[in-house]
């Protein structure tokens, strides 16, 4: 029977002693009848309520149809003694109508705990009948296991049997042989006596009986056993050990050991620079107490030998999930987890591999450029295992706050920004892999104010050194050893030189150049696979404005391939602006004080080229970048 059967039928008797109360109430309460201004008699019905009981819902109470009572208890033409009965019937009707709250109160109540211990009797049902299915399911697998051994050791009990029987065969066959051939050895023997015996030639009898003779005694002479070789009786059977078996029929009762747990992979965003949180799972069926996690980290050129391995940890928890902390960043741990009960331990489940966040990568600064359109940002990973992408963050200085704009999924360590042009900017990188991002690496910040880059040393041909900001070059007089001329293929060996870094976006770019009347110099631009063995100005891949000394004047020229125009300058300048206009194809120089424009390459830039600067003797010279370009120098 369904336990909401149950509960219907029960609270259909309440209903019936709710209704039989109700009847026994009404008939036992006299109800006065009161006469109306016309005199008619009217019927004061009282304002007793009844109630109904509905098996699928609580108790639901139905007003009757009542006449309301007059405010003051009387009628106008009614008597004091008709005004004292029909205030008794008020107070009768008010202290009944009460009464029957309180039970209907207390009905409702008793139908809500009926209701719950109903659902509670369901779900202990439920639960008898699904412990039920798994405990038949267990016994029945005991019982099986149990019919499968004995089977097992009464087929090889037979085996044995078998075999034995087998062996006292052969070997009393074998000696029912060897008996045979014996009495057939004796009868040739005989035969061999008889026919010499009865021989009529005493020549020849003598001739043979003395070799019969001999052979006759040496026959007698062997020993023949007529013992039996095996003895009649099977040897009795060993008391077989059926500690198993028994060992079986007790785990029946035994809750069995759980299966090995199965550890999930590595979801995103499941970690951070220091702790893994790791989930696993387990059959349904399988009753655990507690389980271990083990984790240890992996190294990537970890020995063969196992006493040089990593120290496994282990947390003990209740849940299938757990937060591992206090771990390295950017380091790959192996885990595996066990599931434990009263029986025993489960076998351990499949290793799995975590990662922990990366660290927060570190921004060369000194290798990043920007200029009016864009930026190009250089960083290091700062990690010893790979990441998987790196997102750049940057926000306008000049909003309110808060990240403006990421640019996700970059696979490599830089990334060049498009941005608006006279901004100030703020930019950090984040790296990621499978745990998550890392923290932000420091905040840069990039101006879009004008071009703007660093001299790169890896350049600088030996006898120049480069100021500690990275904008002024030096040339000295003291000689240098022949081991500080060493030099790589990326630095400049005959011309004293040295190149600022690439310019990678097209558009217009824009520096300035101080330098002093007795300097002799070379400025201008040139291809990243310039030859370092020759001077600027003097081949295809390099343009430039010198400034020679002669014992007569100051001489300037704008070499490449290495010819220049014949110029001749008035006024020596000091401050040199430098244009680059990648879209028209032009390099221009002017005397900044003058405002004064001095020359203009034109030509097709094939691919992205260096700011380059030279010294030919002693003194200095001083980059300034990152300004605004005038508006005479793209006219």
């Amino acid at each position: 029977m369904d336990l909401y059967d149950i509960s219907g039928g029960r609270l259909d008797v309440i209903a019936e002693e709710a209704e039989h109360q109700e009847l026994s109430r009404e008939s036992s309460t006299t109800m006065e009848p009161s006469r109306d201004r016309g005199g008619r008699a009217t019927q004061d019905v009282s304002t007793f309520q009844r109630f109904s009981v509905n098996t699928n819902e609580s108790l639901r109470f139905e007003p009757c149809d009542t006449s309301t009572p007059s405010p003051t208890g009387a009628e106008d033409g009614l008597d004091d003694d008709d005004d004292d009965d029909e205030d008794d019937d008020v107070f009768k009707e008010g202290d009944t109508e009460n009464e029957i709250n309180t039970i209907r109160n207390r009905l409702q109540g008793k139908v809500a705990e009926m209701e719950n211990f109903a659902g509670h009797l369901e779900e202990i049902f439920l639960t008898v009948e699904e412990n039920f299915g798994r405990q038949e399911q267990h016994l029945e697998q005991h019982y099986n296991d149990v019919l499968q051994t004995l089977s097992q050791r009464y087929d090889d009990r037979a085996a044995g049997l078998e075999e034995e029987k087998k062996s006292k065969l052969e070997a009393l066959y074998n000696q029912l042989l060897a008996c045979g051939e014996a009495l057939d050895a004796s009868k040739e023997h005989i035969e061999a006596a008889q026919e010499i015996y009865r021989s009529q030639d005493k020549r020849l009898f003598l001739k043979a009986v003395i070799p019969a003779i001999k052979r006759i005694e040496e026959f007698a002479k062997e020993e023949m056993d007529l013992s039996l070789s095996t003895t009649l009786e099977f040897n009795p059977p060993l008391v077989s050990d059926l500690s198993d078996v028994q060992t079986m029929m007790d785990s029946i009762n035994v809750v069995p050991a759980p299966s090995a747990p199965v550890i999930n992979p590595q979801m995103p965003n499941s970690a951070t620079l220091t702790s893994l949180r790791v989930c696993w799972s387990l059959f349904s069926d399988d009753t655990v107490e507690y389980y271990e996690l083990y984790y240890r980290p992996v190294l990537e050129d970890m020995p063969a030998d196992s006493t040089c391995a990593p120290h496994v940890s282990k947390i003990k928890v209740k849940e299938t999930h757990c937060t591992v902390t206090d771990l390295l960043p950017n380091a790959q741990y192996e885990l595996w987890v066990t599931a434990t009960n009263t029986t025993g331990i489960s076998p351990a489940s499949e290793k799995a591999l975590y990662m922990t966040v990366p660290s927060p990568p570190v921004i060369k600064q000194r290798d990043c450029t920007s200029c009016p359109e864009a930026a190009l940002i250089r960083w290091e990973s700062g990690n010893t295992n790979p990441v998987d992408s790196y997102t750049v963050e940057l926000s306008d200085m000049g909003t309110d706050g808060g990240i403006t704009e990421s640019i996700v999924a970059l696979p490599t360590c830089q990334c060049l920004i498009q941005l608006q042009t006279g901004r100030r900017y703020l930019i950090s990188v984040r790296a990621v892999n499978i745990g998550g991002p890392s923290d932000r690496s420091e905040v840069i910040t990039v101006s879009t104010t004008g071009t703007f880059f660093y001299l790169l040393e890896d350049t600088a041909h030996p006898c120049l050194s480069i100021s500690e900001d990275g904008f002024t070059v030096f040339y000295g007089d003291e000689e240098l050893p022949i081991s500080a001329m060493a030099s790589d293929d990326n630095t400049f060996t005959s011309c004293v030189a040295v190149l600022g870094d690439l310019i990678p976006v097209r558009g217009r770019h824009y520096w300035e150049v101080e330098v002093d009347d007795g300097t002799e110099f070379r400025i201008g631009v040139a291809y990243e696979d310039t030859e370092k063995d020759s001077y600027l100005g003097a081949t295809s891949t390099s343009w430039c404005m010198r400034h020679i000394l002669t014992p007569s004047r100051h001489k300037y020229e704008f070499l490449h391939r290495g010819w220049s125009p014949d110029l001749r300058l008035t006024v020596n300048p000091v401050r040199i602006g430098v244009a680059l206009d990648y879209e028209r194809g032009t390099l221009s120089f002017f005397n900044v004080d003058l405002e004064q424009h001095l020359h203009t390459f034109h030509c097709h830039f094939r691919n992205y080229v260096h700011p380059c600067f030279s010294l030919d003797n002693t003194g200095e010279l001083t980059v300034h970048n990152g300004i605004e370009a005038p508006e005479y120098a793209f006219i």
